[in-house]
């Protein structure tokens, strides 16, 4: 073998590895949709009792006047003893009707729900919390506090599915399933419902699985008070992600978390790229800033908690590191290109067949884990890839059909054609992330809508995520304004 020869074999090995590194993600979610039926038998419900402790409800609200009343009335039909349910609502120097709407309810139910006004707001929701944590845990009737979000809607029997996990004193905090719950959906919202469905249902009960929570979902979170008190009584704010911290601060002081998919929370999500945009923004930046926190954590296995697992590791910067790994694999496959197409075909039709498989697997599975969402949303389950991803996944399984539509269209199947669409298809990550920004910027024009989700069904909602995890590395180096930004709620939810 010549030096050359060896030097291109060596290339090769290398090129081979950096795509299989950039496939990771896609080989992440196959790991987890394999492992999901074990919920079956590795969960918390043999530990699990009904317990009905003193709750206090903190919600914090800032101008959420069109919300917090339909919030309040639904908590005090929930299903649980009466006697034993508060609800504190903490309104952060509100200026529109919030004030006015929750006096009415105070004076409707005195004692039962509490008006806690801040003349100072706009600190951010960790400081609006702790307001109410103040208040709360100053009282010993306190055992439990359930900290929600003001436009939600619970299920009449949640709070009770999520009490009975506390009759464990090993278990410092549950969490509930937050399901896209508008009344009025759109193509953007019922993407979302199918998204949670994947990174609740399913991700989450993989998570109870392996002994790892990443999030106690910031709408609907059940902490004991012991829990509250280990963590020192706060709600940390040294970041945008306070809910992702405060469930990881719990672990490490050894308590459990857990995930009940069975107590539902309805919720309003977004209905513009835009607005989405600046959600997960913060929550992206949220989770960088996180990982940087707890660089001494990862894939560090502990007897005391099981966020140094490798399988928790993998999972969280599969996501964190979604786009740096799906440029890699196309610089990968370009590369091959330019050493050996051969072997380059090989592994694009391999990496996409592979897709394709997990990807019919995991939707199959997702939608019958919510089959309300799988009803309404089944068009964006099909789509949840984008059109451009589902073509490759055709192309990968039948290369010859490629060919025969280029030639009845007239057009040239050459050399140097088969290799100007290899690298369009190699690129398509990138391209799809960049049909995204497109999208974004186009949204607010005139007729905007319209070519904003026609491109989102093109490059797949799951390029938009990527898309925004790369404006949040960008806004993390820029080190721009990390000030909380509040969603919008309009009352949209359908209870």
């Amino acid at each position: 073998m010549t030096d050359l020869t060896w030097l291109q074999t060596v290339l090769v090995v290398i090129l081979l590895l950096c795509v299989l590194v950039g496939t990771l993600p896609v080989v992440n979610t196959g790991l987890q949709f394999l492992a999901l039926p074990l919920h079956a038998f590795r969960n918390h419900y043999g530990k699990a009792a009904p317990y009905h402790p003193n709750v206090a409800v903190i919600i914090p609200a800032w101008n959420e006047g069109a919300v917090i009343g339909p919030a309040i009335e639904r908590l005090l039909q929930l299903e649980y003893p009466a006697e034993r349910l508060r609800i504190f609502v903490v309104d952060d120097a509100s200026t529109d009707d919030t004030p006015a709407v929750v006096a009415a309810k105070s004076a409707a139910h005195p004692g039962r729900v509490v008006h806690l006004r801040r003349e100072k707001g706009g600190e951010g929701k960790a400081h609006t919390l702790n307001h109410g944590l103040d208040v709360v845990l100053a009282d010993p009737w306190t055992e439990a506090v359930l900290i929600m979000d003001a436009d939600v809607i619970f299920a009449r029997d949640s709070l009770r599915k999520l009490s009975r996990h506390l009759a464990d004193e090993k278990v410092g905090a549950v969490t509930a399933y937050i399901a896209e719950g508008s009344r009025d959906r759109n193509y953007l919202t019922r993407f979302i419902a199918i998204e949670y469905v994947i990174g609740q249902l399913s991700a989450r009960r993989v998570q109870n699985v392996g002994g790892a929570i990443a999030c106690l979902a910031g709408g609907a979170q059940l902490h004991s008070r012991a829990n509250l008190e280990a963590i020192g009584g706060r709600i940390p704010t040294g970041t945008l992600a306070e809910d992702t911290m405060t469930t990881f601060e719990g672990q490490l002081r050894g308590r459990r978390m857990v995930f009940e998919p069975h107590a539902v929370v309805l919720a309003e999500e977004p209905r513009t790229i835009d607005s989405l945009w600046k959600q997960r923004l913060r929550w992206a930046r949220g989770n960088v800033q996180l990982t940087s926190i707890y660089k001494k954590l990862w894939f560090r296995p502990s007897p005391d908690h099981n966020l140094g697992s490798f399988s928790f590791g993998l999972a969280w910067f599969t996501i964190l590191l979604l786009p740096a790994f799906m440029l890699l694999a196309a610089a990968g496959m370009l590369a091959l290109l330019l050493l050996h197409s051969d072997i380059a075909e090989f592994v694009f039709r391999f990496m996409w067949i592979a897709a394709a498989c997990i990807y019919i697997f995991s939707m199959l599975y997702s939608v019958q884990l919510d089959p309300r969402i799988g009803r309404q949303s089944w068009r964006e389950a099909i789509m949840f890839p984008g059109l451009g991803a589902l073509i490759l996944m055709a192309i990968a399984i039948f290369p010859w059909l490629f060919e025969s539509a280029l030639l009845a269209l007239g057009l040239p199947v050459t050399d140097q054609a088969r290799i100007t669409w290899a690298v369009i298809f190699y690129l398509w990550g990138p391209i799809s992330m960049l049909g995204i920004w497109l999208a974004r910027a186009v949204e607010p024009l005139p007729g905007g809508r319209f070519f904003a989700g026609l491109l989102l069904y093109i490059c797949g909602y799951g390029s938009l995520l990527c898309a925004i995890t790369v404006d949040s590395y960008i806004k993390e180096w820029r080190r721009a304004d990390a000030s909380w930004i509040k969603t919008e709620k309009i009352g949209r939810v359908d209870s």
